[in-house]
């Protein structure tokens, strides 16, 4: 298979490249249009390409140039979903209650209470909040502080031990306004029993948001995350383009599209940040990935070092591959903006740039803490993990699909054999839909939830 015209590998059906003429040592290897690396020796027509004659041609920092772009009208589409209002304007598609500790300690706590309290409680565990120290500490509040303002929760109880540097004094400064009656807090050290005190205060909550029902809510309420995890070789070709549709579809409505894994956008920023809306916003996008490009230099690693073995056993052998497949999910979405840590999607529809690294754990909880209420998320070689929100499951390819039904929700090889993408990405809205008005996820039905923190500071 040819992606592009201008490529000099095809795509075979294990997966891996082939080189379809001579390319010459030093030469650039073209991938989906783009170069994806150069060779390291001489390649014949017909051998396979890959890490052993393939070496990526990224460095430093980056230097891209902004080039006014005419944003397409959005909104032009009118339609509804039945959704959960919120007292803020936001739109819920749950309305579960979650239990979030402020620090690890209490973590274990968390979990039994959710285990004792039954269906449609989450406890949302992570080890940190404690000796954690300045902009650390601050990335573990943001994170928490976006759960805890999330729409598909109606409920949360924030859960403290007493002793730890991410109080829950602090805790409610951070978190600014919110409704006391669906927002609570439990101190650990303060009651002598703790299961006692907190199942009546997730008693308490249930009744808070008893009456609550879904009305029909416009489809421009929705913000969608896209990701891709344990992805192969059909990755760029099957499932990611197959979401950049959909993400075009959503669009029409108005509706926010959220990008993370910022180092799988090294090699592709041209075909993000040639679609931002402003001078400001390409300027804000670029600095998201300029500073990720750093944080690697500042390690002492180099920006190329991805992707991961299961990539490269996949078919992906460099970076940039990796990235021009990766970027697809966004569609063709104008780019309207660039969220740092803590920040909260704008209402306005568009393509938004999450800050955050590939880590699948930490880019699910990167997109759920800014707002998106639903995670569309593609694998070629599978994984069970999903983030307190209902993340889909799409499959580059039919044998995944068919060895993994109860983690996949949806087969995008079927586009090998044939299929229209455009009568597909239908059939893969109308899934979105039905799942945003409580259609239960295999990751749901399953019972798989997993948060994560990017962390790059002290630890005392």
């Amino acid at each position: 298979m040819r992606i592009h015209a201008d490529d000099t590998v095809e795509v075979r059906a294990d997966g891996q490249k082939y080189a379809l003429r001579e390319i010459k040592k030093g030469e650039n290897v073209i991938k989906y249009g783009f170069p994806i690396g150069h060779a390291t020796r001489d390649i014949a027509t017909g051998e396979q390409v890959g890490p052993q004659n393939l070496k990526s041609n990224l460095s430093g920092l980056g230097d891209w140039q902004y080039k006014p772009y005419k944003k397409p009208r959005n909104g032009m589409k009118k339609g509804s979903f039945l959704g959960f209002l919120r007292a803020d304007g936001r739109v819920g598609i749950r309305n579960e209650i979650w239990i979030i500790p402020t620090v690890g300690c209490a973590a274990g706590v968390a979990r039994l209470l959710a285990e004792r309290a039954g269906e449609g409680v989450r406890a949302l565990s992570h080890p940190y909040g404690c000796s954690q120290l300045g902009g650390d500490l601050l990335r573990t509040q943001q994170v928490l502080c976006g759960l805890c303002h999330h729409p598909n929760a109606g409920g949360v109880l924030l859960l403290g031990l007493g002793c730890e540097n991410n109080g829950l004094d602090k805790m409610k400064e951070m978190l600014g306004t919110y409704d006391e009656k669906r927002v609570r807090f439990l101190n650990l050290q303060d009651c002598e029993d703790e299961m006692a005190e907190g199942l009546s205060i997730l008693a308490e909550l249930r009744a808070a948001l008893a009456d609550d029902r879904r009305t029909p809510q416009p489809i421009s309420k929705l913000a969608i995350g896209v990701k891709c995890g344990g992805s192969d070789g059909y990755s760029g070709i099957t499932a990611n383009p197959l979401v950049g549709l959909v993400a075009d579809q959503f669009f029409e409505y108005g509706t926010r599209v959220l990008m993370t894994e910022i180092p799988e956008v090294f090699g592709a920023e041209e075909l993000l940040l040639s679609r931002a809306v402003s001078a400001e916003v390409f300027e804000d996008a670029a600095a998201v990935i300029r500073d990720f490009r750093q944080y690697f230099i500042s390690h002492g690693e180099g920006i190329a070092d991805n992707p991961s073995p299961g990539n490269i056993a996949g078919g992906i052998s460099t970076l940039e591959e990796k990235s021009l497949g990766c970027v697809q999910k966004g569609g063709k979405v104008p780019l309207c903006g660039a969220l740092r840590y803590g920040d909260t999607v704008p209402e306005a529809g568009g393509l938004y740039l999450v800050d955050g690294p590939g880590n699948d754990q930490v880019a699910i909880t990167n997109l759920t803490a800014a707002g998106a209420q639903l995670i569309l998320f593609t694998t070629g070689r599978g994984t069970p993990l999903c983030a307190p929100v209902p993340t889909l499951k799409i499959s580059t390819n039919t044998p995944l699909a068919e060895k993994k039904r109860h983690w996949v929700d949806f087969d995008a090889g079927v586009l090998l054999e044939g299929i229209d993408s455009a009568e597909l990405s239908g059939s893969l809205l109308d899934l979105c839909l039905a799942t945003a008005e409580g259609k239960m996820s295999k990751g749901e039905l399953g019972g798989y939830t997993d948060i994560a923190i990017f962390k790059d500071g002290v630890t005392l």
